[in-house]
C-alpha cells in the first residue's frame, strides 16, 4: 500500500477542538503599521493558516488541535478580518501586501519559514507566496483554490466556470458590501454556537476590505490568457478539494502538476462543498497529518 494511503489509516485523532479558544495564545505580528492577528498552539515545526472568504482563523480549530501536540501552528486573521487590522483604500489589499502579512506572522514566531496551510482567498495569497517567496515555503497545503494558472485558463476558455465566478463579479462592483450583513455572511456555518461565533468575528470585520480582495485581486472582465513565463513552485505541494464546490469546478485542478517543480498529492472529496475543512473535517485532519509524516 502506498506509504500515504497506510499513514492516513493509521493517523490517530485524540485532540479535541472543543476548548481551543481557552487553549490558544493570541499574538500580533506587524507589517509596515498594519497588525496581523493571530492564534497560536503547540510547539515544533511552524505551520501557518490562513483562511479565507468569508472566514476567520477559528475555521482551523479542528486542525490546529490535532497538530498542536506536533507543531506550532499560527492560524491568521486576514487584515479586513475579525481581530487583525483593516486599513482602508483598495491600495492596501494588493497582493504584494497580503503576502508580506504571512512572512511578517512567520518571522513574529521567530521562523524563517514555514508549512502554509491555506483555503479559499488564503490559498491565492499562498500559491502566490510558495511561488515568489520560496525560501519561506518548507510545504504548501492548499484547500479548494486551483492553481491561479488553472483558473484562469478555466475562467477563459470553460463557460461554465465564467458564469460560476459570476458572484467574483458581483464582489467587484461598486458599494457591493453595503449588501452584506454579518448573519448572511454565516450563513454556511451548520453548528449554530458556531454561526454565533462567526457573527461575532463578521461583525467586527470590515466589508468593504472583504470586496477589495476581489477588486484588487481577482481577475476582471474581459478576460485574457496568462501568457507569461510559468515560475514553478519548488515546495511539495497537497491539494484537498471538495468537489460540490460550485464556485470553484474542478476542472481547473487538471493540469496543476505543470506549475510545480517537486511532488504533488490530490485528495479529492466527493460531497464535500467549498469549506471542506468543516464540511470534511476528519478527512481533511488525517489527509494533512499523514501527508507531513510521509
Amino acid at each position: 500500500m502506498h506509504r500515504f494511503l497506510l499513514a492516513l489509516f493509521c493517523v490517530p485523532l485524540l485532540a479535541s477542538s472543543a476548548d481551543i479558544e481557552s487553549r490558544v495564545e493570541h499574538h500580533y505580528a506587524e507589517n509596515n503599521g498594519v497588525k496581523i492577528h493571530y492564534a497560536a498552539l503547540g510547539k515544533g515545526p511552524l505551520v501557518v493558516m490562513v483562511h479565507g472568504f468569508p472566514d476567520f482563523w477559528y475555521t482551523w480549530r479542528d486542525q490546529m488541535a490535532a497538530l498542536a501536540p506536533t507543531y506550532r501552528v499560527a492560524a491568521m486573521d486576514l487584515r479586513g478580518y475579525n481581530l487583525s487590522d483593516k486599513p482602508k483604500g483598495l491600495e492596501n489589499y494588493d497582493m504584494r501586501l497580503l503576502m508580506a502579512d504571512i512572512a511578517a506572522v512567520i518571522k513574529d514566531n521567530g521562523q524563517q519559514k514555514a508549512i502554509l496551510v491555506a483555503h479559499d482567498w488564503g490559498s491565492a495569497i499562498a500559491w502566490q507566496f510558495a511561488t515568489y517567496l520560496p525560501q519561506m515555503v518548507d510545504q504548501l497545503i492548499i484547500l479548494n483554490l486551483p492553481h491561479p494558472r488553472a483558473l484562469n485558463r478555466e475562467i477563459v476558455h470553460n463557460p461554465e466556470q465564467q458564469k460560476n465566478s459570476q458572484y467574483a463579479r458581483n464582489f467587484q462592483q461598486p458599494g457591493a458590501e453595503k449588501s452584506l450583513t454579518a448573519e448572511g455572511l454565516a450563513r454556511w456555518v451548520k453548528d449554530p454556537e458556531v454561526r454565533k461565533k462567526y457573527v461575532e468575528a463578521f461583525g467586527r470585520s470590515d466589508f468593504e476590505a472583504m470586496m477589495n480582495y476581489y477588486r484588487r485581486n481577482y481577475p476582471k472582465e474581459p478576460y485574457t490568457e496568462d501568457k507569461s513565463p510559468v515560475v514553478k513552485i519548488k515546495a511539495p505541494v497537497l491539494m484537498i478539494h471538495g468537489l460540490a464546490d460550485t464556485a470553484l469546478l474542478p476542472g481547473a485542478l487538471n493540469g496543476t502538476w505543470e506549475f510545480l517543480e517537486k511532488d504533488l498529492t490530490l485528495v479529492t472529496v466527493p460531497g464535500a462543498g467549498h469549506f471542506v475543512q468543516q464540511d470534511a473535517s476528519d478527512l481533511v485532519t488525517r489527509s494533512i497529518l499523514a501527508w507531513l509524516k510521509r
